[in-house]
């Protein structure tokens, strides 16, 4: 879905991903950044701009380049999608991050850019996460950001090896929303 919403702050850019972010995803995504994904890993650059091409063509998604504010550099790609604007619902995730930004600063402030969006400029009523119940790095990721677990969808997700797997779900309602904010800005004062 080609989009114009740019969003900024904390140190990071997302702008919308296009096929000149395609390199430096390709730079560092392997098969630990991708695990949990439910397509194939691609490999090169031609792969990641087809990708990157499939994430715009997505109707309901809305796919961002996390960019470093002050080098420009591509540091992963996060996205709205199964965006509902006459529910009022979105989720939150195709989210992979370059290795060296695990537990930094980076998926905080990426979290708080795009849920205050969600909540303070679309007037969302919720906004979800799901990921792999196997992929324990993000199921984490999502439980400290204050979302409320919601349960377990059995054998929804496929694997790119043909495995079925299981989906955890996640919220955040408008009423929520206040303290995962102030989660979040205690987390980035935290960091720095």
């Amino acid at each position: 879905m080609l989009h114009d919403v740019a969003l900024d702050g904390h140190g990071v850019r997302l702008v919308p991903l296009d096929a000149s972010d395609a390199d430096g995803l390709a730079a560092f995504v392997d098969a630990r950044v991708w695990a949990g994904m439910s397509s194939p890993l691609p490999v090169g650059a031609d792969a990641w701009r087809a990708e990157v091409e499939r994430a715009r063509a997505t109707p309901g998604r809305l796919a961002f380049a996390v960019l470093d504010a002050q080098t420009g550099e591509v540091r992963g790609s996060t996205s709205f999608y199964d965006w509902d604007p006459y529910v009022r619902r979105v989720e939150v995730g195709h989210t992979y991050y370059a290795p060296r930004w695990w537990g930094t600063s980076n998926n905080p402030a990426c979290k708080l850019l795009l849920l205050t969006h969600a909540f303070e400029t679309w007037g969302c009523a919720r906004v979800a996460f799901r990921a792999d119940t196997r992929n324990t790095r993000s199921v984490a990721a999502i439980t400290r950001l204050g979302a409320v677990p919601e349960g377990v969808l059995r054998s929804h997700r496929l694997a790119p090896d043909g495995t079925r797997g299981d989906s955890a779900y996640f919220s955040i309602l408008p009423e929520e929303w206040p303290a995962v904010r102030a989660g979040l800005l205690a987390r980035l004062d935290a960091t720095g």
